[in-house]
């Protein structure tokens, strides 16, 4: 019997390995899903005239959202090394690249407004009567919008893969 640890291109032909991928996938589909839900909870809580006392439920909102995300590195790490395509098939198809790049990008978009959620949670630890201003809400909510479509490429770039695209 395989393990998900001996599972391989070489022997998902040879013995079959494809419970292994079907979890990996599974998982992959679902945190990705999850990434998804997450993100849409903070855009709708970042908005104008977001009171101070929702502070600390954004910055939790945004703390799932990177756990989420790196749950979701780990898990695409493992379906590369141990699913049913192999690591060839990844490593050499600039699809895959691009959606690494686009999900990259989203990553390094999000530290602005992450580090924007920590400046505004301190300063209404200290004042409680604190609101953040307007034009700061406003310019984090056009990050996310970048966010979001970022993260609209990803699928379609998985789309495109699952359908052979990229590939050499």
């Amino acid at each position: 019997m395989r393990t998900l640890l001996t599972c391989s291109l070489a022997a998902v032909e040879a013995e079959g390995c494809e419970m292994s991928d079907l979890i990996l996938a599974g998982l992959h589909h679902l945190v990705a899903f999850t990434l998804v839900g997450v993100f849409a909870a903070e855009f709708a809580l970042l908005r104008p005239g977001l009171e101070g006392r929702y502070l600390g439920r954004l910055s939790a909102i945004d703390g799932a959202y990177g756990a989420v995300a790196g749950l979701m590195i780990v898990i695409g790490i493992l379906r590369v090394i141990f699913g049913a395509s192999g690591w060839e098939y990844y490593v050499f198809n600039w699809v895959f690249w691009a959606k690494m790049v686009a999900f990259a990008a989203m990553g390094a978009v999000s530290v602005i407004p992450t580090m924007a959620f920590i400046r505004w949670r301190r300063a209404y630890a200290a004042d409680p009567g604190f609101s953040p201003p307007a034009v700061e809400v406003t310019r984090m909510r056009r990050l996310l919008f970048v966010e979001a479509a970022l993260v609209a490429l990803v699928p379609i770039f998985a789309a495109a893969m699952a359908r052979g695209y990229g590939a050499l």
